[in-house]
């Protein structure tokens, strides 16, 4: 009986899908229906005039219950086209397989990364790819290493990419305070993050604009050592060499600078690890680069949907039959005859 109240709950109908929603369109039409018989009813019925003295009839509650069997039929059609409709509430479970790729991404932080020679600046042009490339990934756990003098962990192995996405947006110049390039250092922090990984594919992607000025750990042996941990280096050397933009002076004028990057060691630092070098001197490159990435490094995940579909348009015929039975019952009694005014 609980679940037949129930089933009436404005709540209960809002969470139905339907086999046939077009079907739910017919229900207006149920109380146009009885306004069009009786409106056909009313011109072919005969009357009767009878003459009463002003204030001797009186309207008696009576004469409603006349209208009583044709709701009842209503209700029982409005039941009938609701368990038409087929209302439904459909279980999806998710079975994934197949195992990801554990893949870190290790960005410059240092000052230089403030060159305009890729636009706005070198960080910010790193950073807005490096966020379409974590767009791309499917079930793979991506983990976040900035760097300049010292080398931190901003974001450990995960799939919540919204985590991520927040973490790479406020990387800003000037987050480690003590300045230079530990390239060495940050693939160290790297390794620990990957070296536990149970993924039979480890990447780590590291993205500078220089040489290695700080840290106590050499980048060459840094890259050997990830490899014994069965990491894959990939390097990116950003930003051109020689003399590049950098903001303006006092007047407003362009200011210009003159960098270089070490391009030997990047490459050795990828040999090492198995993966490849690439040089982004632009915007376009630098695109380029992780699109070029994206295609080697891909997991393949399969997703299996099982769907659980139950009916619960019986309930609703319930309803309709009880109501057309009612109906039934109720059009041979007094009511269908009582006194129209």
């Amino acid at each position: 009986m609980q679940e037949l109240l129930d089933s009436l709950r404005y709540a209960t109908l809002a969470g139905y899908s339907w086999e046939q929603p077009r079907l739910l369109l017919l229900l207006p039409l149920v109380p146009l229906l009885f306004v069009l018989r009786w409106a056909l009813a009313r011109r072919r019925r005969a009357h009767l005039d009878v003459a009463f003295v002003a204030g001797e009839l009186r309207r008696d509650w009576s004469a409603a219950l006349r209208f009583v069997p044709d709701v009842v039929l209503a209700l029982s059609l409005g039941f009938g086209i609701v368990a038409l409709a087929r209302p439904q509430r459909t279980d999806e479970r998710v079975v994934q397989t197949g195992q990801g790729i554990d893949i870190v991404l290790v960005l410059d932080v240092s000052a230089s990364m403030e060159l305009q020679d890729l636009r706005p600046n070198r960080l910010e042009a790193a950073k807005r790819v490096a966020l379409d490339f974590l767009n791309r990934r499917r079930g793979d756990r991506v983990g976040l290493v900035a760097f300049a003098g010292n080398a931190y962990s901003l974001a450990p192995l995960t799939t919540d990419y919204e985590l991520l996405r927040e973490n790479l947006q406020n990387l800003r110049l000037g987050l480690i305070t003590n300045d230079g390039t530990a390239i060495g250092t940050a693939l160290g922090v790297a390794t620990n993050r990957l070296r536990d990984s149970p993924s039979r594919t480890k990447v780590c992607i590291l993205l500078s604009d220089g040489e290695n000025t700080a840290g106590s750990l050499d980048p060459l042996t840094a890259a050997q050592l990830a490899h014994a941990y069965g990491l894959k280096l990939y390097t990116i050397g950003l930003g051109q060499d020689g003399v590049v933009p950098y903001g303006t002076d006092e007047n407003g004028r362009p200011r210009f600078v003159e960098t270089r990057l070490d391009e030997t060691t990047m490459r050795q630092i990828a040999q090492a690890g198995d993966g490849r070098f690439f040089r982004a001197t632009d915007n376009a490159g630098l695109r380029q680069v992780f699109d070029q990435i994206n295609s080697y490094e891909k997991s393949e995940i399969k997703q299996t949907r099982y769907r659980n579909t139950q009916d619960y348009y019986r309930t609703y015929l319930y309803w309709c039959l009880g109501f057309w039975l009612l109906w039934l019952g109720l059009k041979n009694t007094f009511l269908t005859n009582a006194l129209e005014d």
